[in-house]
């Protein structure tokens, strides 16, 4: 009951909260737009009410509204919500407060794929402008795979042995990464600021992939809080409670590998939104995966839309890489979190 109450409270607060920062993340800018008309340029876009909605805005307005901001506003929430969610999932099933989605090499294989592509020049015919996320996509799944055949011995995959594979593999495609970068020339500055995580290459095409693939996950995932928790206290607790320990625990690195893997395809190497996020969440509710996994969606995505707002504002009109962003505001913060909690994370 008190957790549902928690919920209950915990929700509108937060989606009001990323409605505000979504809002404000339209209207700021190097060209100001004020939010009332960022409001009626989205509500005349929306067949219900847009007859009621008098467009006298310019056309350059509605384009900056849009074309440009709103798709990137939205998949700043979007991949925001996977990384955090995934780190929280990844943090329960290890049993690692220090585990976050890169851990076992997803985001180095589609940092790897997405390179080649912009080294070669990769362009594949019926993927068109899609031929970056999927080829990124596909390789950072392919990585995961990788992952998965070193760690199994006979039927059993333990998780030290995956932790020390996810190790190897990224060591290895590193390498890999590093020599294509040395050999690319003219992209090699294309390549570097889309590792450092960016959402400046945001389509609503991109949006109109990702979305659903991470939103089914998302919603699969909510359905394992219980089995996140018992995790949460141990395998032989977990077994006892009538969970199949090594299947639940597979079906979890998938689903968060995936919601990984979908993420970086189309924003790069994201850091600290996975591990920051799950971690803030746990501290103001508790250790229940019932209030850990939703709330860490809204977290999510309220953190890396107010990340890429900053990044993009500062120094306008240049931009920062987002990944750096997190990292300035996510590294102290954590290291803030570590000294002064008192209690076990799990």
């Amino acid at each position: 009951m008190r957790n549902r109450s928690i919920l209950i409270i915990s929700l509108p607060l937060l989606i009001a909260t990323l409605l505000v920062v979504m809002s404000l993340s339209i209207t700021l800018g190097s060209a100001s737009v004020d939010w009332q008309t960022v409001w009626r340029v989205i509500f005349s876009k929306i067949t219900v009410i847009n007859q009621w909605v008098e467009p006298d805005w310019a056309d350059t307005t509605e384009t900056i509204v849009w074309d440009l901001r709103m798709p990137r506003v939205i998949q700043g929430a979007i991949v925001g919500s996977a990384l955090a969610l995934a780190g929280a999932i990844y943090q329960g099933v290890l049993r690692n407060p220090l585990a976050d989605p890169f851990i076992l090499g997803v985001s180095s294989g589609a940092s790897f794929g997405a390179a080649l592509v912009f080294a070669l020049g990769w362009q594949i015919m019926w993927l068109g402008q899609f031929t970056l996320p999927v080829v990124a996509f596909l390789f950072g799944f392919g990585s995961l795979m990788l992952v998965y055949f070193l760690a199994r011995v006979g039927n059993k995959v333990r998780m030290e042995t995956i932790i020390l594979a996810g190790v190897v593999v990224q060591a290895f495609i590193g390498a890999c990464l590093s020599l294509v970068m040395a050999l690319a020339n003219e992209q090699l500055q294309t390549i570097v600021f889309w590792m450092m995580g960016s959402l400046s290459l945001t389509e609503w095409s991109y949006n109109y992939v990702v979305f659903p693939i991470i939103a089914i996950i998302a919603i699969i995932s909510l359905f394992f809080a219980r089995e996140l928790n018992m995790l949460s206290l141990g395998e032989e607790i977990a077994h006892h409670s009538g969970v199949s320990v090594s299947r639940t625990r597979f079906y979890l690195l998938i689903l968060a590998s995936v919601m990984t893997g979908a993420a970086v395809s189309v924003s790069g190497a994201i850091g600290f939104v996975g591990l920051v996020v799950p971690h803030i969440v746990r501290l103001i509710v508790g250790a229940d995966y019932r209030l850990i996994l939703p709330l860490s969606i809204i977290g999510g995505a309220i953190f890396l839309v107010g990340a890429d707002t900053f990044a993009r504002t500062i120094l306008a009109p240049r931009e920062i890489p987002l990944g750096v962003v997190t990292a300035f505001l996510g590294a102290p913060f954590f290291a803030y979190l570590l000294r002064r909690a008192k209690r076990e994370y799990f």
